[in-house]
C-alpha cells in the first residue's frame, strides 16, 4: 500500500528545521529566507506563524534556519541567527512578533553563517555552519571549506567537531547511541562516526552512503531516523525521501513528494508513525511554479508502516 503525501501549510520560500514537539503535539519549522517560524498542530489542523526580529543594535534581519525547544522552559526555543544562537520566547500561536534574546556567538568566519541543528542524546545542541551561497550562481559553486560543526556545552561554551566544512546539513544519531550520522551536502553522501555520548565526540569517519555512486537526483540535505536504525534523508533537487540502511548502504525506500526541493525531515504524531517533509522553491522559473503548486509547503506522509524517534529538546 502507497504511503498517502498531504500538504498541511503555506508554502513557504524555504521550508526547512522541522521540530516536533511531544508536549503539546505540535510541529514547529522556519522559513530559512524569512525571519519567520511556523507551528501546526495535527489534532485541530490549526496552523500560525510568527516574525522574529533582532534584538541587536541596529535591528538587522535574523536569518534563522532551525528552531528547537529548550527542555523545561514552556513556550521557549533555541534558534540560530546567522553566526549566534538566540533564544525567543512564542506559544505557537500568537502572530505578535517575538524578539531574539542572544545566547552565545559561535561563528568566527566572516563569510559562514549556521545551517542545520539538531540535539544528541544527552541533549546537548550540535549545530553547523557553510560558507557564502550567492543567489546567482548555482549551489554547486559556492564557497568551499568554510563551515564548521559544533555543539553547545552546558556552560555555555562551544565545542568545535569538524571543520572546512561546505554546507552542513542533516544530522542524527543512532537509536543505541553508538553513531553519529552526518552530511556536508557538497560531498553528496552520507557520513557515519563512532559516537561517545558521555564526552559528546565523534571518531573514525566513513562515508556510508553516496548519492552519485546509487545515482540518486539532488543533494543530500536534511534527515532523520527511525527505531529500527534506518535513515530517512531529504533529497533537494531530487523532489524525494530515501529510506537508507546504513549498515549496508542499500537504498530501501523512496518516496516521491510533489515539490523539487525537498529539505528536511522529522517524525511526527503520538506514535511517531507520521513523516512530515519541508520544501522550497527559491529560484522558482514561471515554468516551476505551474508543474509544482504545492512547492514550499509542508508535506505530512502517512501510512509508512514505521516508526521514528523523538525530536530531543535543548538543555541549557
Amino acid at each position: 500500500m502507497e504511503p498517502k503525501v498531504e500538504p498541511v501549510g503555506p508554502p513557504a520560500l524555504f521550508g526547512e528545521g522541522p521540530f516536533w514537539d511531544d508536549e503539546t503535539q505540535t510541529l514547529y519549522y522556519i522559513d530559512a529566507f524569512r525571519p519567520t517560524i511556523y507551528s501546526y498542530h495535527p489534532g485541530t489542523r490549526s496552523h500560525h506563524s510568527v516574525n522574529v526580529v533582532s534584538d541587536k543594535p541596529g535591528k538587522p534581519e535574523v536569518h534563522t534556519t532551525f528552531v528547537i525547544k529548550i527542555k523545561g522552559e514552556k513556550n521557549k526555543f533555541v534558534i540560530s541567527d546567522d553566526k549566534r544562537l538566540a533564544v525567543i520566547n512564542w506559544d505557537g500561536v500568537s502572530s505578535d512578533p517575538v524578539m531574539t534574546e542572544h545566547l552565545v556567538d559561535v561563528e568566527q568566519e566572516p563569510t559562514a553563517a549556521f545551517c542545520d541543528g539538531k540535539c544528541d542524546p544527552s541533549n546537548r545542541l550540535w549545530a553547523g555552519t557553510k560558507g557564502r551561497v550567492p543567489f546567482d550562481i548555482p549551489i554547486t559553486e559556492m564557497e568551499k571549506g568554510k563551515g564548521s560543526l559544533y555543539s553547545l556545552q552546558r556552560d555555555k561554551t562551544v565545542k568545535t567537531h569538524l571543520s572546512k566544512i561546505t554546507l552542513s546539513n542533516g544530522l542524527i544519531w543512532s537509536p543505541d547511541k553508538k553513531k553519529f550520522y552526518y552530511i556536508d551536502s557538497l560531498k553528496f553522501g552520507i557520513d557515519s562516526y563512532d559516537y561517545d555520548d558521555t564526552t559528546g565526540s565523534i571518531s573514525n569517519g566513513k562515508t556510508i552512503f553516496c548519492f552519485k555512486k546509487n545515482n540518486v537526483e539532488g543533494l543530500p540535505d536534511g534527515m532523520t531516523i527511525d527505531q529500527e536504525g534506518k535513515i530517512w534523508v531529504a533529497c533537494v533537487k531530487g523532489g524525494q525521501v530515501l529510506r537508507v540502511d546504513p549498515n549496508t548502504g542499500e537504498i530501501l525506500r523512496t518516496v516521491k513528494i510533489p515539490a523539487p526541493h525537498t529539505t528536511s525531515v522529522v517524525f511526527g504524531g503520538p506514535n511517531y508513525e507520521d513523516l512530515y517533509v519541508t520544501t522550497g522553491k527559491i529560484k522558482f522559473t514561471k515554468e516551476m511554479e505551474e508543474e509544482y503548486p504545492m512547492a514550499g509547503c509542508t508535506f505530512r506522509v502517512t501510512g509508512l508502516g514505521v516508526r521514528g524517534v523523538p525530536s530531543l529538546p535543548v538543555q541549557l
